[in-house]
């Protein structure tokens, strides 16, 4: 190397002063190389930790590699430059390390490796590299695949929360048509029945049911509008008697217009199509098929809320008529006196003590008008109902969702001879969802149906349903079932109890199939001898 002599400085100055030029030097130089002329100015840049932006150019960020500082041996400066070329202690080898460059330059070589630039791409370490990595590759999870034990670490569940709809990965997703969604579904069933007649020592008989339905939901902004359609028809071996096939149809859709934001206009229609059961005291003797009946009806309101008080008010009317009655000699009996139409008014307030319980009252007046002013019997049948009903409805987040609620009913009838029917009713469809696998349904029902017996005014019926499902795994789900019926028939000294049991067992293929499998007992208990079956 050549030496430099300047006039007037001390050989420590020299050194000194030899040691800046070599800094300037390798900064400049790598200055010049690691900022590309079209580099972004926007980019972060690496400073000098030497040279502060307050020092630099505006707009301009040096880039120096970072020097490395040992202590000065015997006869350097405070500098951290070495004059006497003593020999440096080897730094240990980095695996994943760039391999340095071979150089001849003393200089050069003495400071550490460059920085990698921000706008130069990293070096490629095929070490850690998922996509050059068979190893890491191979275990990486794949949607839909289960989650893969890699080590002895095991952490605790989280604890589940109760599970929704939309948490139920076999749960159908529905069509979407324009401003609404439809869910379709079709049941094909068989069995065999033991008793399809509901009588002492009845015979039993092959069955087959098939079963369509759809749900539909709105999908507006403003306005709501849903509808559940469900039909079956049951088919029995032909050489039952009487023929024990029956089409069964309901149909009901409810509609919410909304005029402001605490004025709305409620509509409903319902349809139902059906038979009497099989043993019931209104069917006729030696009747060849079930007589088939249509019920159809609707109903319009206005609801308003005041703050949490909410009002409606509503008129309802519908109309029951029953086909002719075909008998086993060929004849037909005319079933016109069954035939009514019903109207009612409904008042119903409620109020919201909290977020999800809203109890209310309701009051109910109808009148019966039978399309003849006396039956084949001799009896009046028109007659004026009022019911009351106080209770409760839930929505508390999801585990408990439903209505709640009893009263009291009384029913009057134009002819004298009969009694009014009158007692305690109840109604319920609460859904408790007890855990994340575990879910109850309670039903409660309770109806004045008319009556064909001479004598006797109506049957007080009032039914309650116990059902809960258990998840095995979500795509196989275990059902229990359990029931009980009361049938008072007011005017006769008839009482009927009704109760019944079942076992389910449901998987669930994917979204759209599902095998079910069940087991029912029925059975009826009367005071009356010869009907318990």
């Amino acid at each position: 190397m050549p030496r430099i002599r300047i006039p007037g400085l001390a050989a420590r100055s020299r050194a000194w002063l030899l040691a800046a030029l070599c800094v300037a030097a390798i900064g400049v130089d790598a200055q010049a190389q690691l900022v590309p002329p079209d580099a972004d100015p926007l980019a972060p840049r690496t400073a000098d930790p030497r040279n502060p932006p307050r020092l630099t150019q505006p707009g301009v960020t040096p880039l120096v590699p970072p020097l490395v500082f040992t202590p000065p041996p015997s006869g350097a400066g405070d500098t951290g430059f070495d004059a006497t070329n003593a020999r440096k202690a080897k730094a240990k080898e980095n695996a994943n390390a760039k391999p340095k460059p071979k150089s001849t330059d003393a200089i050069a070589s003495t400071p550490a490796p460059l920085p990698i630039s921000p706008y130069q791409k990293p070096p490629t370490n095929s070490a850690n590299n998922s996509a050059s990595n068979p190893a890491k590759s191979a275990y990486a999870m794949a949607p839909g695949d289960p989650p893969v034990d890699i080590g002895p670490i095991r952490r605790k569940p989280t604890k589940r929360k109760a599970h929704v709809e939309t948490d139920d990965p076999y749960a159908p997703l529905g069509v979407k048509s324009g401003g609404f969604i439809f869910f379709p579904a079709i049941e094909f069933i068989s069995g065999y029945n033991t008793n399809p007649e509901q009588v002492p020592g009845g015979k039993g008989a092959w069955l087959y049911t098939v079963a369509p339905e759809v749900l539909v939901q709105s999908d507006w902004s403003r306005h709501e509008l849903k509808a559940d359609l469900r039909g079956s028809y049951n088919g029995f071996s032909p050489d039952a008697t009487p023929s024990l096939n029956r089409p069964y149809f309901s149909g009901k859709a409810d509609g919410r217009v909304d005029v402001t934001h605490d004025t709305r206009i409620d509509l409903s229609a319902r349809a139902l199509v059906s038979t009497d059961n099989p043993g019931r005291q209104n069917l006729q003797a030696d009747l060849a098929k079930l007589p088939i009946y249509v019920t159809t009806g609707g109903n319009v309101g206005l609801g308003q809320r005041f703050n949490r008080f909410d009002f409606s008010v509503k008129a309802d009317a519908e109309r029951t008529t029953y086909q002719q009655s075909k008998l086993t000699d060929g004849t037909m009996a005319s079933n016109e006196d069954r035939n009514y139409n019903q109207f009612a008014g409904i008042l119903r307030g409620g109020y919201e003590l909290s977020p999800g319980v809203k109890p209310f009252a309701e009051v109910t007046a109808d009148t019966r008008k039978h399309d003849l002013e006396t039956d084949f019997s001799g009896y009046q049948r028109n007659s004026n109902g009022l019911t009351g009903t106080v209770g409760s409805t839930f929505e508390l987040t999801r585990l408990l969702t439903g209505e709640v609620g009893i009263g009291y009913t009384q029913r009057k009838y134009a002819d004298a001879r009969l009694e009014p029917v009158q007692g305690l009713i109840g109604d319920a469809s609460l859904i408790w969802t007890a855990s994340a696998l575990t879910t109850a349904k309670l039903t409660g029902k309770s109806s004045v149906g008319e009556s064909t017996l001479p004598g006797v005014s109506g049957t007080l019926s009032r039914d309650i349903g116990l059902q809960v499902d258990h998840s095995f795994r979500r795509w196989l789900i275990g059902s229990v079932k359990l029931g009980f019926g009361y049938d008072d028939y007011v005017g006769f000294s008839r009482e009927d109890k009704r109760f019944s049991a079942g076992l389910g067992l449901t998987y669930k293929l994917n979204r759209s199939a599902q095998i079910k499998g069940e087991f029912r007992q029925d059975w009826l208990r009367s005071n009356v001898t010869g009907v318990d079956y």
